[in-house]
């Protein structure tokens, strides 16, 4: 018996622990000869649930097969009902979610459903999300080529069980929390779609030289140009991979993590050594992924990195072309001749030779700022997302014994 690090002010007592088993009864899927096969679905009837379904803790009614009222009721498995908690024992173990969202339903044989009892069942549902399940989860694996569960060995997890007053102040917070990330996922989801919408009709497209969408007071067909008429390619000088290391001074960004966090770094002498030896990003210019999922841009500020020559160049640009404008007409232009099968490559004259439409500098400069402004966004609710998930990972190490 213990207590928790971090508890909620007012709760002093210590922890019992007890057998999962003993807070929750278990029904598996029927695995007789009734078992639904592909014949038995239908378009619209009671949810046949599978680990599939399972995502972010609750289940996908979108997605999910459905079987007839009268299939259903042939089946001596699992009923779901709402307050169950459904549990993965194949595949991907301990995958689970709570039934929150509808009344009726039955499970496929990867899964068992678990019926809370004499305690708080979202409470039961954040401990099965918690480190103390998947503790006892990877040392009761009885599989060899797939994992596996059984319903019996889950019910030997030991769980910590407080008051039940304690056990619903918890699962409150941990609930808050869950409203919380699914609140900022939907609006980053939300403002995706808005910019790829947008993308797609703000660019004139199938040889029209306006697009759908534009601005208040911008009335003038687009130019078409060639990158090649509004500036030139470059490339850093070759780094070898010899000359790279695990950690050091300077950032070496290669195609994997441009965009990203480096894994691989050069000494500073080097760095040195090959800015003044050889031609090199100046601040403003755009760097380009060249190779693999072409088109992604990251904007030189001046900082100290070197990024890998042929699959990252950088593209300098003259005062025709608006910086935020270029960033969102490389993810919609489409490239002349890109080459290579399994790895994409733009080579650098096909990347000067593609074409595109291109409007006056004010309007570059009125889309540039907008989809800029939906770039924030996305990045605010992904950093509150990402901060969210901290938080909640951290309470479920603290708050649990």
């Amino acid at each position: 018996m213990d207590k928790p690090k971090i508890r909620f002010k007012g709760y002093t007592e210590v922890w019992e622990q007890r057998k999962l088993g003993d807070y929750c009864d278990m029904f598996n899927g029927d695995r007789s000869s009734k078992y639904p096969n592909a014949a038995d679905m239908v378009s619209d009837g009671i949810p046949f649930i599978n680990a599939g379904d399972l995502e972010n803790g609750t289940v996908n009614l979108m997605t999910c097969n459905r079987i007839s009222r009268e299939k259903y009721n042939d089946l001596g498995g699992a009923k779901l009902q709402r307050g169950d908690i459904v549990y993965c024992l194949r595949g991907t173990l301990g995958k689970n979610a709570f039934i929150g969202n509808f009344d009726e339903g039955t499970v496929a044989s990867s899964l068992v459903a678990l019926r809370p009892k004499n305690i708080d069942g979202k409470y039961l549902y954040f401990i099965l999300n918690s480190d103390i399940e998947y503790r006892q989860r990877i040392v009761r694996d009885e599989g060899a080529a797939q994992p596996n569960l059984s319903a019996k060995s889950v019910s030997e997890y030991i769980i910590p069980v407080p008051s039940r007053a304690e056990q619903q102040h918890i699962s409150a917070y941990f609930s808050t929390l869950d409203h919380l990330i699914t609140l900022h996922q939907s609006k980053c989801e939300g403002v995706k779609k808005l910019k790829k919408y947008m993308l797609q009709n703000m660019f004139p497209r199938n040889g029209s030289n306006i697009p759908k969408i534009r601005f208040d007071g911008f009335t003038d067909a687009w130019e078409q140009r060639k990158f090649g008429d509004l500036g030139s390619v470059s490339m850093c000088k070759r780094i070898f991979k010899e000359q790279t290391l695990t950690e050091g001074e300077i950032p070496f960004y290669k195609i994997g993590t441009f965009g990203g966090e480096a894994d691989a770094f050069i000494t500073r002498k080097l760095y040195e050594e090959y800015k003044e030896k050889f031609q090199y990003p100046e601040i403003g210019d755009i760097l380009i992924s060249a190779s693999g999922t072409i088109g992604r841009t990251v904007e030189y500020t001046g900082e100290d990195a070197y990024f890998q020559d042929s699959n990252i160049v950088w593209f300098k640009h003259d005062e025709r072309v608006d910086n935020l404008f270029l960033k969102c007409l490389f993810s919609v232009v489409k490239w002349s001749g890109i080459e290579g099968s399994t790895i994409k490559r733009l080579y650098n004259d096909n990347f000067l030779k593609t074409e595109f439409w291109i409007p006056s500098v004010e309007e570059q400069k009125k889309i540039g700022d907008y989809f800029d402004h939906l770039d924030h966004l996305i990045t605010l609710h992904q950093r509150k997302l990402e901060n969210l998930r901290i938080l909640k990972k951290f309470m479920l190490e603290k708050m649990f014994v």
